[in-house]
C-alpha cells in the first residue's frame, strides 16, 4: 500500500503510529505530564477507533472495548499503578473472548505444546520476578490473564504471525515489567524495549483481527469510495 493510499484510507492507523513515536522519544524531555498522558492514550485508543470505524461486527465490537481499555490503562498506569493493571485485566479479558470464539479447529502438536506452556509457564515465571514477595501473587494474577489472552491469540484462526505474534509481543513487554521489579531493576532493557514490544503488538493484534474479519464478513465492513478491500 502506498503511502497515500494509507494516509487516505487508513489515517487513524498513522496517526496512531505517530503518537506512538511520539511518546517514545518525548517521554524523557520536558513536555507537560498532561500532554504526555494524552499522548500515550491516543496510541492504542487511535486503534480502538480504526477497529470501530472498520468493522461493525460484534468481535469488532468487542475488541473495540479491550483497546479502549488497554488505552485508559495507559494513562492510569502512570497514575496508580493498581488501576493501570485492572484495566489491563480487562482488556485481556476482553481479548480473550474474542480469540475463543475464532479458535483454530486442529493444533498441531507442537503447537498445542505452545499454547500450553504459554498458559501455564507466563504466571509461574511471573510470579517468581519480583523482588517484593508480597506483589508476587498479585503479579501472577494478572499474567494468569496475560498468558491465558496470548495462549488463545496464538490458538485462534486468526493470522499467527500478526494477532499471535503481536500477542506474544504485548507478553514479552509485561514481562519485562515483571523483571524490572527484581532482577532487571535498574537495566536499561526495559526502559527502552517496553513500549515499543507493547505497542507493535497492539497494533499487530488490532490489524490482524479487523483485517480478517473484513474478508470473513464483507457485509459488515465499513467501506469508503477509496477502499477496495
Amino acid at each position: 500500500m502506498s503511502r497515500r493510499a494509507l494516509v487516505e484510507q487508513r489515517p487513524y492507523l498513522l496517526l496512531s503510529a505517530a503518537a506512538a513515536l511520539a511518546f517514545y522519544y518525548l517521554r524523557g524531555g520536558t513536555l507537560p505530564e498532561a500532554y504526555l498522558f494524552a499522548i500515550k492514550g491516543a496510541a492504542v485508543g487511535l486503534l480502538a477507533i480504526y477497529a470501530f470505524v472498520r468493522h461493525s461486527s460484534p468481535d469488532a465490537r468487542l475488541l473495540t472495548w479491550a483497546l479502549g481499555a488497554a488505552a485508559l490503562a495507559d494513562m492510569a498506569i502512570e497514575i496508580d499503578l493498581q488501576i493501570g493493571a485492572l484495566l489491563f485485566f480487562l482488556f485481556h479479558v476482553l481479548a480473550l473472548g474474542v480469540f475463543l470464539k475464532h479458535r483454530r479447529e486442529a493444533l498441531k502438536p507442537t503447537q498445542s505444546w505452545l499454547v500450553g506452556l504459554t498458559l501455564i509457564l507466563t504466571p509461574v515465571i511471573a510470579y517468581l520476578l519480583p523482588a517484593d514477595r508480597d506483589t508476587a501473587w498479585q503479579v501472577a494474577l494478572y499474567a494468569l490473564a496475560l498468558g491465558g489472552m496470548a495462549s488463545a491469540a496464538w490458538a485462534s484462526n486468526f493470522p499467527r504471525y500478526r494477532v499471535g505474534a503481536g500477542a506474544m509481543l504485548f507478553l514479552a513487554s509485561d514481562m519485562l515489567i515483571f523483571a524490572e521489579m527484581g532482577p532487571l531493576e535498574g537495566h536499561f532493557l526495559p526502559e527502552y524495549m517496553v513500549w515499543p514490544l507493547y505497542y507493535l503488538g497492539m497494533f499487530l493484534i488490532t490489524t490482524g483481527v479487523i483485517q480478517t474479519l473484513r474478508k470473513r464478513d464483507p457485509e459488515l465492513r465499513v467501506v469508503s469510495s477509496r477502499d477496495p478491500v
